[in-house]
């Protein structure tokens, strides 16, 4: 069989249809290879064959003795029973017990005189030493050194725990892994020979042996190491290569051009850039000089001035005679960016034909509600060039919209943004009649560890805003345990209502609309029991904007102005009621997570977030950055009737005691581990990650990518390397590939 093939050959040949149909269904493993990288979850330590006088309490144990007597005992009037076997080995006695249905199999094979091997946990029960449900293998072979062999067999080895299912336990498992680890020689190892010895790693079909069959905890720690960096390796050889193609493709040079529209813009700024502003901003401009597409991740805490950086980049876009486009994840989104980046621009938004400096561009927005004559003349200021920015929702991607010369594309808040859409927007760029890719720049205010910016945006190059700009002011947050006291509930509440009589704004946050007359009447039934006294907490609906909002009129905050926001409502009565609550006519804001991003108001100092242990650590450190925007102080309540020990309260403790994002983004995927953060739509990705925690194995995964850039820099076909384009193609199957293609 050659090495390729022994990987690739189906499970069902060497373990039977049965088991590899549920292999197949439930663990989702086809071949030789996919099982021989299912790796054990943990080892359960045997322990060394131990006499009964010196056995340690709370640990694991084996021993070898001899059953002195069985008997089945009943208890509950009969309905339980309860084997319990007494063991002796000449230095002294241990009880074992059975219970329920565990007890027919060892009341049959553990007869007094028969000796056996027993492994298992020892406890104390009514002051004697026992093991409860012991693992056991009869030992009365007619041979003495077969006998022997077993012994040495049981005791002391280190037991592989695979991850399982409900129809296929961790022991039946290892006993497939037995069947087709021999094939584990025929590994194809991906490493480069030089990368190998240099870094001293073990060979892989050696590694594969250690991780399943570990003869110590060091055969573990090499195992280990070695696979880590296998799944690191490849990966980041992926993405290097997808960065390398990057570099390949054609693009127009976008270089600033003076006495343009940016030098008009800057001189305008009533105030100065920020250090991290200006470094990024150079970042940027190198990359928009050069003559293949930029593709940039741009970073940046809430408020931090992304969208500053980003409005300068399209501008000397549009100096350089090419046109930008922004895009943004919803119409309330699209409609304030638009506003911000007019408000900001002032008379240069309303200029003429692009490039013409002394009057500016045209800056248009294209939304998927906009009148019919409105969207025309967008659509035909973008055609002719007249408009040399547009901002929009993924309206933009429409078969019917076309540019004259699509330069930019900036995309804000990639994670709600499909990286299909990101794609068709760059396919649409057309230059002197050659497909040219457009320079593109996404945006995020989600801090991203760098773990994770190097392996889910690994195609992106990074650029990090980590400065507050001046006149930012602090925000103090704090938990509200509603449950436990609700007076501190009350309080929050006088708390809005002081600053509104200070003259500021509020936003209390819900995680439901609740205006769905089914739904209701959905939760209405699961929330019947809600008087119920223990844990409603969790069995009751999300609390719901329009019934927090109807309670709050009537109670705690009546004769205040008191509007709501939500996702379900049309875009120009969001729009109303957003200009309302920004211009100052609106105390209070009840909304959705539909303010999580983007929304300015400068005025509104505090939040209330109801069931705030509903939402994440990330979206929760997004929310509150809405407050604290002005010169005054922001306040962000977190209100929860989760129990004080649960891990949802000990998460809404972590989001109050700081306000770095990167640090809450860490503690963040450290709880919920890398799972959620790749993201359903990033499942290759994720599905490749078997021994690597994006979490843990920071250095891993640097030096993993410093070794992948060298390697693909020198061969960036591979040809040198057959059995590393081997392992590239195995972990990208169609679904992987176009995700890395994507970004």
């Amino acid at each position: 069989m050659d090495r390729v093939s022994a990987f690739d050959e189906p499970l069902k040949k060497l373990l039977g249809g049965a088991t590899a149909k549920v292999m197949a269904e439930h663990l989702d493993l086809h071949t030789v290879g996919d099982l021989l990288h299912h790796y054990p979850r943990r080892y359960e330590e045997r322990g060394q064959l131990t006499a009964l006088a010196d056995l340690p309490l709370d640990e694991h144990v084996t021993v070898v003795a001899q059953v002195a007597d069985a008997r089945i005992a009943v208890f509950n009037n009969g309905r339980g029973k309860r084997l319990e076997v007494t063991l002796t080995d000449g230095s002294g006695r241990l009880q074992l017990v059975f219970f329920g249905h565990g007890v027919h199999k060892p009341h049959k094979e553990l007869l007094p005189g028969r000796r056996a091997m027993f492994a298992g946990k020892v406890s104390v029960f009514n002051r004697r030493m026992q093991l409860a449900h012991p693992t056991y293998q009869l030992l009365d072979a007619a041979d003495a050194d077969e006998a022997t062999e077993a012994v040495d067999a049981f005791a002391g080895r280190l037991l592989p725990i695979y991850p399982a299912c409900k129809q296929l336990d961790s022991w039946r498992i290892a006993k497939a892994v037995d069947a087709v680890l021999p094939s584990a020689r025929d590994a194809v190892d991906p490493l480069p020979e030089s990368l190998r010895e240099g870094r001293g790693f073990t060979p892989l079909p050696e590694a594969l042996l250690k991780v399943h069959r570990p003869q110590t905890k060091a055969d573990i720690a090499d195992a280990k190491e070695r696979l880590k960096w296998d799944e690191a390796f490849v990966l980041q050889v992926a993405l290097a290569r997808r960065r390398y193609a990057d570099t390949q493709l054609p693009a127009v040079a976008r270089r600033p051009v003076p006495d343009g529209l940016l030098d008009a813009f800057d001189a305008k700024l009533p105030f100065t850039l920020t250090e991290g502003q200006r470094k990024v901003t150079a970042e940027i401009f190198d990359d928009l000089a050069t003559e293949h597409p930029m593709h940039r991740l741009l970073q940046g805490e809430v408020g931090s001035g992304k969208t500053m950086v980003a409005l300068r980049a399209m501008l000397t876009v549009v100096d350089a005679g090419g046109q930008a486009a922004m895009l943004a994840p919803t119409e309330v989104l699209a409609q304030q960016h638009h506003r911000s980046v007019t408000e900001m621009m002032g008379e240069l938004a309303e200029g003429g034909m692009l490039g013409g400096s002394d009057r500016g561009t045209k800056v248009v927005l294209l939304t998927g509600s906009m009148g019919v004559p409105a969207r025309r003349q967008a659509l035909l200021d973008l055609v002719t060039g007249e408009a040399g920015i547009v901002i929009g929702t993924h309206a933009l991607i429409e078969d019917k919209v076309r540019f004259h010369d699509l330069g930019l594309v900036v995309v804000d808040e990639q994670h709600r943004f499909g990286v299909e859409q990101r794609d068709a927007l760059r396919s649409k760029a057309h230059s002197q009649g050659e497909r040219r890719s457009p320079h593109l720049l996404v945006m995020t205010a989600t801090p991203i560890p760098r773990t994770v910016a190097m392996t889910v945006f690994g195609d992106l190059e990074t650029s990090v805003l980590d400065q507050l700009p001046a006149g930012r002011s602090p925000i103090a947050s704090h938990v509200v345990p509603a449950k436990d006291k609700p007076h501190f509930l009350a309080r929050a509440w006088e708390r809005v209502r002081e600053e509104v009589e200070n003259g500021h704004q509020a936003y209390v946050v819900c995680p439901r609309i609740g205006d769905d007359a089914d739904e209701a009447a959905g939760e209405k039934k699961k929330g019947k029991k809600a008087g119920a006294p223990e844990d409603d907490g969790e069995k009751r609906p999300p609390l719901a904007v329009l019934e927090i909002a109807e309670e709050l009129r009537r109670g705690a905050l009546a004769g205040l102005r008191i509007e709501v926001l939500h996702g379900r409502m049309h875009p120009d009565d969001k729009d109303g009621v957003m200009r309302r609550f920004a211009a100052g006519q609106v105390d209070v804001l009840v909304a959705t997570t539909v303010i999580e991003v983007g929304v300015n108001v400068p005025n509104a100092t505090a939040m209330v977030i109801m069931d705030a242990d509903r939402f994440g650590v990330s979206q929760l450190h997004q929310l509150r950055g809405r407050v604290g925007r002005g010169s005054a102080p922001g306040l962000c309540l977190l209100v929860s009737e989760a129990h004080e020990a649960s891990p949802a309260r000990a998460r809404l403790g972590a989001v109050a005691a700081t306000l770095d994002g990167f640090e809450l983004s860490r503690i963040d995927l450290e709880q919920r581990r890398e799972g959620d953060v790749l993201g359903q739509a990033q499942s290759g990705v994720r599905s490749s990650l078997r021994m690597l925690t994006v979490i843990d194995d920071e250095e891993v995964i640097a030096a993993a990518r410093e070794e992948a850039v060298a390697i693909v820099a020198a061969d960036p076909e591979l040809e040198h390397l057959p059995e590393l384009r081997t392992a590239l193609d195995a972990l990208l199957d169609k679904d992987r590939e176009e995700y890395l293609d994507k970004g």
